[in-house]
C-alpha cells in the first residue's frame, strides 16, 4: 500500500490532535515521496532499480561553473554530498506513474530528514542492475534535472524521458589519450584483436554459455607466419573497468610499442568484470572457476593461435587495484604457469589489514574501532573523505549487485542457503562474521597461503612477486602490502616491494610528464626476464 503524502498526513493529525504544535510535529515525521512516470510515448514497459538523487542546488550550481547542472549523481569520493533513494520496479507501463518513498531506503539519511532547502533532483531507472559497478550507462532511463524544495508537502514529478545510448567499444574519449595513443589509434584498431571465447568450465558451472573476453595486442611488425615468438603479458583492470575501458588500454599499449617506449611483446588485455563486480580470475564457489578457465582453456587456446612464448619465463602478469589482487593471486595460485607478476596497489593481500581493519581481531567491526571512532576507507591529501560505513550504506541503496563490498563477497565468501554468498559483515552494525572470515582466510588470504605452503611453492614462486604501491594510497592498500612483505621476508623469500612516497591510487604510474611511466618501466623489467640477452633498451619519450 502506498503511503499518503505529507500534506494528507498533516490534515489527518490536525483532526485528531487538539494542539496545533503537536500537529506540526507529527507532520514533520511524514515520508518524502516522489512521483516518477514513464511517458506514454515510450516503446515498452520498463523495469529495474529506480534511483532518485538529490543535491543542494546552490553548491551544485557553483561547482558547475556556468550554473548549469546536467546530472545529479553520487560519488564514492564525496558520498554524503548527494542523497540517493531507491526501490525496485517490477513493471512501469508507458503513460503510468509510481511513487518512490525516499525514506524507505536512502543514503545518507531519509529524505524527510534532509536539511530544508532548495535541491536539484534526478531520477534514473537502471534496467541492468549494474549501477553500483558501471554507474550510468547505455540503456538506463533518466529524467531531466528538476529544482525542488525538500522536504516538501507535495511529491515532485520526475519523468523518465531519455534513454542513454550504448557506448561503442572504440569510442575512446580523446581527452583521455596521450599524444602517442592518439597518433596510433587508427593503426591500433588493426593490431588489436578481440577475444570472445566460451569457457566449457564456466559454462558447466553456470548452466549457460559464459564468455571470456578481452583484447590481444600484437606488436608492430608481427608476422603470423614467421619464426619469432614474443613474451606475453596478461593484464587486467581494476574495479569499475570492463571490455570498453580495456580497449583504451590496448590502444595505449600498441601506441607505446610503436614508439618503442615498450618492448615488442604480445599483450592480452583481459576483462574481469561480471554482474557480481570483478571475479578477479579466482576459482570461487560463487563466480565459478575463473582461474582454472584462464590457465587451462583461454591461455592454451591463445598460444595455439598466436606466436606467444609459451614457457613460464615468457608469461607475465600485471594489473592495478582489483586487477593487482587478481594478478597477485594468479601468480601465487598458479606459480608454474607464470614467470612473474607486477601487481600495483592490489586489494588487501593480508586480511589482518583489510583497508585498515583487522578482520581476525575478536569482535571485529568494519564500521568502527573499539573506541567508537569510524574506520576510514577513502583519503585524499591526508584528509578522510569517506568511511567504510559510508561506502557500504551507499552501496546498499544503489543495489545488491556489483558493489565493491558485495564484489569481495562474491569472490571470497562461502555460498549461503539462498544461493548467494554469505555476507562478511552486517550491513546495519558493521559486525564481522568470524565463520565467514575463517573461510576467507583458508581460501583467499594470500599472505596466509604463502605462509602455510611456502616449502612447496618456493621452487616455482621465489623471486616472481613484484608489488608497487603508494604510501598515500587512496584506499589505504599500502597497509596490507607491508604485512605481505613482512610475511615473505620472514620466510626468507626473494621479492620486490616498492613503496612510492606520497603516491596515491590514481597517480602511482606517473613518472615526470609521462602518466604511464611506471607501466612502461615494469614492462621493460618483464622483457629483461624473458630476453636477458636482448640489447633493446627503454627509450624515454615525452608523450
Amino acid at each position: 500500500m502506498l503511503k499518503p503524502t505529507r500534506g494528507a498526513l498533516a490534515l489527518l493529525f490536525t483532526g485528531l490532535l487538539a494542539s496545533g504544535a503537536c500537529a506540526r510535529e507529527a507532520a514533520s515525521t511524514a515520508h518524502q515521496l516522489f512521483q516518477v512516470s514513464l511517458p506514454a510515448s515510450a516503446d515498452a514497459p520498463a523495469a529495474g532499480r529506480l534511483l532518485v538523487f538529490a543535491t543542494e542546488a546552490k553548491a551544485a550550481k557553483a561547482a558547475a561553473g556556468d550554473g548549469k547542472v546536467a546530472e545529479v549523481d553520487s560519488s564514492p569520493f564525496a558520498p554524503k554530498q548527494t542523497a540517493v533513494a531507491a526501490r525496485e520496479v517490477a513493471r512501469l507501463a508507458p503513460g503510468h506513474k509510481l511513487l518512490l518513498d525516499a525514506d524507505d531506503l536512502a543514503f545518507p539519511t531519509a529524505f524527510s530528514r534532509l536539511p530544508p532547502g532548495d535541491y536539484l533532483v534526478q531520477a534514473v531507472l537502471d534496467p541492468q542492475h549494474d549501477y553500483n559497478y558501471h554507474g550510468r550507462n547505455g540503456g538506463d532511463l533518466v529524467s531531466e534535472v528538476v529544482a525542488v524544495h525538500l522536504p516538501g508537502d507535495a511529491a515532485p514529478s520526475l519523468a523518465l524521458t531519455r534513454t542513454l545510448p550504448e557506448r561503442k567499444l572504440w569510442d575512446i574519449p580523446t581527452r583521455y589519450m596521450s599524444q602517442t595513443t592518439r597518433k596510433h589509434v587508427a593503426q591500433a584498431r588493426e593490431q588489436v584483436q578481440p577475444i570472445d571465447v566460451v569457457s566449457p568450465a564456466l559454462s558447466a558451472f553456470w548452466g549457460r554459455p559464459i564468455h571470456m573476453r578481452g583484447w590481444v595486442v600484437l606488436p608492430p611488425g608481427y608476422d603470423p607466419h614467421g619464426d619469432t615468438t614474443y613474451p606475453t603479458v596478461f593484464q587486467t583492470h581494476g574495479y569499475g573497468g570492463d571490455l570498453s575501458t580495456q580497449v583504451g588500454t590496448a590502444a595505449m599499449v600498441f601506441g607505446a610499442m610503436a614508439e618503442k617506449q615498450l618492448p615488442p611483446m604480445i599483450w592480452v588485455v583481459l576483462d574481469e568484470s561480471s554482474p557480481t563486480g570483478t571475479h578477479e580470475f579466482a576459482d570461487s564457489v560463487n563466480n565459478g572457476p575463473w582461474g582454472r578457465a584462464l590457465t587451462t582453456e583461454l591461455i592454451p587456446a591463445l598460444e595455439r593461435q598466436y606466436r606467444m612464448d609459451a614457457r613460464p619465463s615468457g608469461r607475465f602478469l600485471t594489473g592495478h587495484s582489483s586487477g593487482g589482487w587478481a594478478t597477485l593471486w594468479l601468480q601465487t595460485r598458479y606459480p608454474k604457469v607464470f614467470g612473474g607478476t607486477w601487481s600495483t596497489s592490489p586489494d588487501p593481500s593480508d586480511f589482518h589489514d583489510f583497508t585498515g581493519v583487522d578482520l581476525y581481531a575478536p569482535g571485529a567491526n568494519v564500521y568502527h574501532r573499539a573506541d567508537g571512532t569510524p574506520y576510514p576507507l577513502v583519503r585524499a591529501k591526508g584528509k578522510v573523505i569517506a568511511t567504510f560505513e559510508d561506502f557500504a550504506r551507499m552501496e546498499r541503496v544503489l543495489g545488491p549487485y556489483g558493489g565493491q563490498m558485495a564484489s569481495f563477497e562474491w569472490v571470497f565468501s562461502p555460498r549461503g542457503t539462498d544461493g548467494r554468498p554469505l555476507p562478511m559483515f552486517d550491513r546495519d552494525t558493521g559486525e564481522v562474521d568470524p565463520a565467514v572470515i575463517a573461510y576467507w582466510r583458508e581460501h583467499y588470504d594470500i599472505a596466509h597461503r604463502l605462509q602455510r605452503h611456502w616449502p612447496e611453492l618456493k621452487p616455482d614462486l621465489d623471486g616472481k612477486i613484484h608489488l608497487v604501491v603508494g604510501t598515500a594510497d587512496t584506499f589505504y592498500l599500502d597497509g596490507a602490502a607491508h604485512k605481505l612483505k613482512a610475511v615473505l621476508d620472514g620466510l626468507g623469500a626473494k621479492s620486490d616491494f616498492r613503496f612510492l612516497p606520497d603516491r596515491t591510487h590514481g597517480d602511482l604510474y606517473v613518472q615526470g610528464e609521462d602518466r604511464q611511466g611506471l607501466f612502461k618501466q615494469m614492462a621493460w623489467e618483464m622483457y629483461a626476464v624473458a630476453r636477458p640477452q636482448s640489447q633493446l633498451k627503454r627509450i624515454a619519450v615525452t608523450p
